[in-house]
């Protein structure tokens, strides 16, 4: 059987992708005839790796034997495919060195396969030097080599590139299919529910999410702030002292998983006797994802606030309400420059005690 185009086969290298059906008719029959390059656009959490990954292992396990064809599949949904090359940035914008990279990746011949698949992630943050330095390589692409680059939007300067892109729209994961992907992962039912809320269709963090037991009483935390909120000062400061000792708490189960790939890291770097590769892209990565990881509980709780003033809101309509909402809605933008947690906290619990609610 040629794995590479059964279509059977097709669907379930796409398994773990939800809720994106579209994106995955357009890949399945692009599989067959791809082209030089492609631009995945979505929100974090959409999928867009799991699509990159299973729309890799249809093309590296083309022409190949059932045996050959089962390894290359398994390998490239796992991402260790030495023909799927993944590039991200270890800051918070993407580098000319990281654009060199892939540079660099789409001049070399694959290793196993008629073809080498580079993924660039996060490309919306290149700058516009590094975005300048890719160009030419989508322009004049080496015939063996598919580059996806992988985006949460198309910046105004990345017009150009994605003009010489294949462009794949991924839209938010709804709460139903989260819910529905947490069910099937034996999630219990109302952690469930609780998680699929918390996940904001987002299913990197709903995967998070699974293991923490604390997810619905943070919820109810969240939920119980108007009814203790005073103005009084100490009453403020217990509150923030509560929910960033919640957000520790929660951020517990990421730190566990980031000693687990240290320490896989560790063996790696023993097995094969080299020091300090891809350590540093670890840990910038880690620490990254623990920032986003508190931003989207702080996310999680400011929408369980707004919810509760709707809720009084439908009940007797006011003022001071609608003012309250709007207070949680600036805090909420504010996380997009990543402020202090406290001073965050304590501003917004001013605020809305100011209200009266």
């Amino acid at each position: 059987m040629n794995l590479g185009r059964d279509m059977g086969a097709q669907s379930a290298v796409f398994d773990r992708v939800v809720e994106q059906e579209k994106v995955i008719e357009q890949l399945e029959t692009s599989a067959l005839h791809p082209l030089h390059a492609y631009f995945f656009v979505g929100p974090r959490g959409s999928c867009r790796w799991e699509a990159a990954k299973g729309f890799a292992a249809l093309i590296l396990s083309a022409g190949l034997d059932q045996t050959d064809a089962e390894r290359a599949v398994r390998l490239a949904l796992s991402g260790e495919h030495p023909d799927l090359v993944r590039v991200s940035p270890q800051g918070n914008q993407y580098r000319d060195e990281e654009v060199q990279i892939v540079i660099n990746e789409a001049s070399r011949t694959p290793v196993e396969s008629a073809r080498k698949i580079i993924v660039a992630d996060r490309f919306h943050t290149a700058n516009a030097t590094a975005v300048g330095r890719l160009l030419k390589t989508l322009e004049e692409p080496p015939p063996s080599t598919v580059i996806i680059l992988m985006a949460e939007d198309i910046p105004d300067e990345q017009i150009t590139i994605a003009s010489r892109c294949m462009t794949l729209e991924f839209h938010p994961i709804s709460t139903s299919g989260v819910l529905t992907w947490l069910l099937g992962q034996n999630c219990d039912g109302e952690i469930a529910e609780t998680v699929a809320l918390a996940s904001r269709g987002d299913l990197h963090r709903a995967s998070d999410l699974i293991s923490d037991q604390h997810v619905t009483d943070r919820f109810f935390m969240w939920q119980s702030i108007p009814e203790r909120l005073t103005k009084d000062g100490y009453v403020i400061a217990e509150l923030v002292e509560e929910i960033r000792n919640s957000l520790d708490e929660a951020q517990a189960v990421i730190d566990e998983r980031h000693i687990q790939e240290k320490e896989l890291l560790a063996e790696r770097e023993e097995s094969l006797g080299v020091r300090g590769s891809g350590r540093k892209e670890l840990e910038a990565n880690q620490k990254r994802e623990i920032r986003r990881f508190r931003i989207d509980e702080l996310r999680f709780g400011f929408a369980t606030l707004v919810n509760v003033f709707r809720d009084k809101m439908h009940v007797a309509p006011s003022e001071p309400l609608a003012r309250s909402i709007e207070h949680v809605r600036r805090a909420n933008g504010a996380l997009n420059r990543n402020p202090n947690e406290s001073l965050l906290l304590q501003g917004l619990f001013i605020s809305l005690s100011d209200e009266d609610i």
